[in-house]
This record gives structure tokens, sequence and C-alpha cells, in this order.
């Protein structure tokens, strides 16, 4: 009987110590599923950091493309603004010179008027659809 109660203990070491083995290595396994777990965010976060870096980089260079396209536009408005500034300029002197001449030879002289509109250009009607031409600084 004493040698059943010596084995006893001795089993039941022997089964605790094998359930502590047995937890360790589930332990393992799990702490090992869970840091891959975390790796495979960590590299799928990576990606997509790349992926929206590369997207906003895409969205700046169409910015800059559209930034520059707009100082372009507004310079061309610009110069066509001094040009029909100057134009105007123009037509009101000529009409001078054509109401003098008129004046001076008595003779009647049908003077056009110069429109509202070229004297007021924020008042032009804009066209719905974009102008595509091309336009020559150089032309005037």
């Amino acid at each position: 009987m004493a040698s059943l109660q010596q084995q006893q203990p001795a089993n039941l070491k022997s089964d605790e110590e094998e359930r502590k083995r047995k937890r360790m290595i589930s332990n393992r396994e799990s702490a090992r599923r869970s840091r891959a777990k975390k790796q495979q965010q960590l590299d799928e976060l990576l990606g997509e950091i790349t992926r929206l870096q590369n997207d906003n980089s895409a969205i700046v260079k169409k910015i800059d493309g559209a930034t520059q396209m707009f100082v372009g536009v507004e310079s061309q408005n610009n110069v066509l603004r001094a040009q029909l500034t100057e134009l105007t300029d123009r037509l009101h002197s000529l009409n001078c010179v054509l109401h003098i001449a008129q004046e001076v030879s008595g003779m009647a002289m049908d003077i056009p008027e110069i429109p509202d509109t070229l004297l007021e250009p924020w008042k032009l009607p804009s066209s719905v659809q974009p102008i595509t031409t091309s336009f020559n600084m150089n032309m005037f």
C-alpha cells in the first residue's frame, strides 16, 4: 500500500508536468500565431501607406498641373484684358476723330457708339463650352 501511495503522487506529478508542458507548447503556438497575425496586419498597413502615398503624389501632380493651367489662363486673360482696354481706347479715339471730321466737313456720318460691353468687359456673356483654340500672344 505504501508503494501505491508513493506511485500516485509521482503519477500526479507526472500528469501535472505533462499538462504544464502542453499548456506551455499551446501558449507558444498561440503567441507565434499572434505575432504572425500582427506582422500580417503591419504588412497590410505598410502596403496601404505606400498606396496612399502614391495616390497622394498623383493628386499633387494633378493639382500642380491644374495650378499651372490656371496660371497660364489667368496670364492670357490679363493679356486679353490689356488688349481689350487698348483696343477700346483706340476705338474711342477713332470715334472722336470721326466726330471732329463730321463737324468740320458738315457731312453726316454713321459713327457707331462703343458698346457698353466693351467698356465693362466683366459683363460680357461667357460661353458654356470651353475655348480650345490656341492663341498667338505675339499677334498684336
